[in-house]
């Protein structure tokens, strides 16, 4: 049955919740924002407190949804073109581990871009299933990754058809996807599900000129940050399945794992309220956000030293996200972690990710002109400042460019497994103990189970050393890593 997908029910239910009198007698501890403290009320005012509500009976059950959460959800999947929606509020984070917990199991395998989010690894660790890694394709003359070849997922079947399910990434950081409908065929010729990480890709299905979505191509589920370049509440996402590959309950079950037994009604409602914005005007705000997204590509693509990401359809590239934006600023001399530190602290602009040599920055419906004309003045006035000798960071190879091997031990063995602490310097060929990610964009260079290399080492230093943050390690200042006893 078609719903009216213009209305909110969620946002309904707690504003006529929120605003019921009645002596309050159950958790958060605050009341409706009586005892919260002043600082935090001046900052945020009084009116998102009384919001601020847990499970009443009106509100419905995040776990067992029947009531306002229950038809969100179905206004979701009805939105979106799914068969089931379910609300996360434990980010895009929860929905993947989730996702893999329903459909692998210990020592089962799993087939994965070597490029996948740390969330993914911890599903690894968790389900105790093995990956099998693909890795994405690498440029060298622009030092990014794009993604994974239809070839590459084949060849990784064929040597493993005992595999239980391949995860892929829709799109990556810098919007690039793969030839996903192959992939899809690919996978579904051997009746395994399809999953995908489409944290990066919740617009997709409102502009025609954006890359398709992920279920449209085939996926069997999919995992959107809905607040990564939508209008929810930051950490509020959905994971959407169609078909039979992957049942509903193990989902639910799985999900009762990994999220919260305390959700919060303020993301749920936020999840509810920007689903139904797109759904009223969703193709018109993307239509909005792509012109300005090409104009700001258009006039830094003109800006001396600046690069800007334009690829057509090639190996590990289908798409490009016309609304994702990356430039390259090697010709600067400087490196992207100084270019983001010059932009955010001198010039006002601040980007999404900073790599080695690039800048990525996410352009949404909640950008407006006079955003991408202070980013175009920005980008200028980086290109006059700036020139100077060529960065000390060409001397190490990205990380798509390294060398992994093949672990013996399962990353969840690995987590299980005793340690010790080894002299960074001395640790080249053991087995890592520890997840290490530069993060953003939280892609573990090095997991649990995986042979440390040189290069790999090399690299981390690098990252260190010309500003950039590494997560996950024991030792923050990499004089020591921790590898397995």
């Amino acid at each position: 049955m078609v719903k009216d997908i213009s209305i909110a029910p969620l946002v309904a239910a707690l504003r006529k919740s929120s605003q019921r009198p009645h002596a309050a007698f159950y958790a958060p501890g605050h009341k409706q924002g009586k005892g919260i403290s002043p600082s935090l009320r001046e900052l945020m005012g009084e009116e998102v407190f009384k919001a601020d509500l847990p499970e009443l009976p009106e509100l419905d059950n995040l776990f067992a949804p029947d009531g306002a959460i229950a038809e969100a959800q179905e206004l979701a999947a009805q939105t979106f073109g799914a068969s089931k929606t379910w609300f996360l509020i434990d980010g895009s984070t929860c929905g993947i581990i989730a996702a893999i917990l329903a459909t692998c199991g210990m020592g089962e395998k799993i087939i994965l871009p070597r490029n996948i989010h740390q969330s993914a690894i911890a599903g690894l660790i968790l389900s105790g299933a093995v990956p099998i890694f693909v890795h994405p394709v690498y440029d060298p003359h622009t030092g990014l990754t794009y993604n994974v070849t239809p070839e590459a997922v084949g060849q990784a079947l064929m040597e493993h058809p005992d595999t239980k399910a391949v995860m892929m990434l829709h799109p990556t950081y810098q919007g690039v996807c793969s030839d996903l409908k192959a992939i899809a065929e690919i996978v579904h010729s051997y009746d395994i599900p399809l999953l995908v990480d489409e944290a990066h890709g919740a617009h997709f299905a409102f502009h025609y000129q954006l890359p398709p979505s992920a279920l449209s191509l085939g996926a069997d589920l999919t995992v959107q940050s809905t607040h990564k370049t939508l209008g929810a509440m930051t950490q509020a996402s959905m994971l959407h399945t169609q078909g039979n590959l992957v049942p509903s309950q193990r989902i639910s079950k799985a999900l009762q794992l990994v999220q919260s037994t305390s959700p919060s009604y303020l993301l749920l409602a936020s999840l509810d309220a920007a689903r139904s914005q797109m759904a009223i005007e969703g193709n018109k705000l993307m239509a909005r956000t792509i012109a300005i997204a090409n104009y700001a590509h258009t006039e830094i693509a003109q800006i001396p030293n600046l690069s800007v990401l334009d690829l057509g359809i090639q190996p590990g590239c289908e798409y490009l996200d016309l609304t994702r934006l990356t430039i390259n600023v090697s010709k600067l001399g400087i490196t992207g972690f100084e270019a983001d530190e010059i932009l955010h602290k001198q010039l006002g602009v601040t980007c999404e990710l900073p790599l080695l040599y690039h800048l990525t920055f996410i352009i949404s419906l909640g950008n407006t002109a006079e955003d991408i004309e202070k980013l175009i003045q920005a980008c200028k006035t980086l290109s006059q400042l700036t020139i100077k000798s060529s960065p000390s960071s060409s001397t190490s190879p990205p990380p798509s460019s390294l060398i992994f091997y093949p672990s013996e031990v399962s990353p969840r063995q690995a987590y299980f497994s005793a340690t010790e602490t080894v002299p960074i310097d001395r640790a080249s060929d053991r087995f890592c103990g520890e997840l290490i990610c530069p993060y953003p964009p939280g892609i573990p260079l090095l997991m649990p189970g995986e042979v440390i290399t040189e290069e790999a080492i090399a690299y981390l230093k690098q990252i260190l050393t010309e500003g950039g943050t590494i997560t996950g390690c024991n030792d923050p200042t990499l004089q020591t890593i921790q590898a397995l006893k």
